[in-house]
């Protein structure tokens, strides 16, 4: 009996297997595109837990499962014993016995953790605190897309060093990618993850993280320029106060003027218009915003036919 396999972070995939699993994603979005269906998922259950309100991830979850001739369970956490306080290792031991899957949206990275560890089938990080796998595993899709490759080109990463930046630079890392990240002082990247990154790097032979307090700086000659709400889900009380430490942080006109003329856009979505971004550039010719949308699905399938087709 082969042991199951959980996608909790980035290099929960090894390095060299991303590509097939890209190339996957490619051939189901093709086939999906054709209105043909190939049913890895038939006659198997995934199940969908939300602790934190979704949009992009329950859907591009839910339609992918079915897609893949699977039954999407959806569970939030007031629609079940999770709000009532029944203990995530309960709730994993109980699931494994329904569903061949589990996906979990969340807080802090151990509590999918600890539903990995008492899961007996697959577990994927729909996000924590901590990390966002899927959603920069689709956004390193995104850029094969537009620029046919991942590899030999400059990375910006501009706004708070929150769970999008730590993904990004668990990629640089894992891919030896050139990765600058702009943040503000006080909202910089976990500098044990940039150093894990750099060793990786090292290893690896190639690829940088940087870290700098000038968005330009950070745009500069870039190839890919990626940003998130300054204001995250459980941050709304600090709105105010990240307005203002981030002001001079959006990717406007004059940010994408820095970066080199063939750059894309990337927005996790959703997007505050004016704040983390211009809606001329999130609407703009450069964007690959709502590409990047779309391709969450299309690397979950894969990803969930890796894991449990």
């Amino acid at each position: 009996m082969t042991a199951k396999r959980d996608f909790l972070t980035l290099a929960d995939v090894p390095a060299d297997a991303w590509p097939g699993l890209w190339r996957r994603a490619g051939e189901l979005k093709a086939a999906r595109a054709r209105g043909e269906r190939i049913t890895p998922l038939a006659g198997k259950s995934v199940a969908l837990i939300f602790e934190k309100a979704s949009t992009r991830t329950r859907v591009s979850f839910e339609v992918g499962v079915f897609d893949l001739g699977g039954h999407a369970v959806v569970l939030s956490a007031q629609g079940s014993q999770i709000a009532r306080g029944e203990p995530i290792e309960d709730t994993a031991r109980v699931l494994s016995g329904y569903c061949h899957a589990i996906v979990l949206r969340t807080f802090g990275q151990a509590r999918v953790a600890t539903l990995a560890k008492w899961a007996t089938v697959p577990v994927i990080n729909g996000l924590t605190d901590e990390h966002h796998p899927c959603q920069v595993a689709s956004d390193l899709f995104t850029v094969i897309e537009r620029h046919g490759r991942i590899d030999g080109l400059r990375y910006a990463w501009i706004g708070d060093g929150n769970n999008m930046a730590a993904s990004w630079i668990e990629a640089a890392g894992l891919f030896g990618l050139d990765l600058t990240l702009a943040c503000p002082q006080g909202f910089t990247p976990d500098a044990a993850l940039v150093a894990e990154a750099r060793a990786r790097q090292g290893a690896l032979g190639r690829g940088t993280v940087t870290i700098v307090d000038d968005p330009r700086a950070a745009a500069a000659g870039a190839d890919v320029v990626s940003t998130d709400v300054w204001a995250s889900m459980g941050q709304e009380e600090e709105a105010e106060a990240r307005r203002r430490a981030f002001a001079g942080y959006c990717v406007d006109a004059e940010v994408m003027a820095a970066a080199d003329p063939g750059a894309i856009v990337l927005h996790c979505l959703p997007a505050h218009r004016g704040e983390e971004i211009s809606g001329d550039v999130l609407d703009g010719p450069q964007s690959a915003a709502w590409q990047q949308a779309e391709n969450r699905m299309h690397v979950q399938k894969a990803l969930l036919e890796r894991l449990v087709g």
